[in-house]
């Protein structure tokens, strides 16, 4: 259980670490081209309305 436990931790941080390097990536590249900030509200849309559309497929 302890190795397990040790592994579940690693797999944590790692994700952690990853989600910290793309925000800042994210942040730094919104705050040097605006206009992203508006592709990115599109993609979003869209990208909520597949999920809806496939919630509404599977039920």
């Amino acid at each position: 259980m302890a190795k397990g436990a040790k592994t579940l931790i690693k797999g944590v941080a790692g994700g952690m670490l990853a989600g910290v390097a793309v925000g800042a990536v994210g942040k730094t590249m919104i705050d040097k081209k605006p206009k992203i900030k508006k592709k990115a509200r599109k993609v979003f849309g869209t990208m909520g309305q597949i999920v809806d559309t496939a919630q509404y497929m599977f039920k």
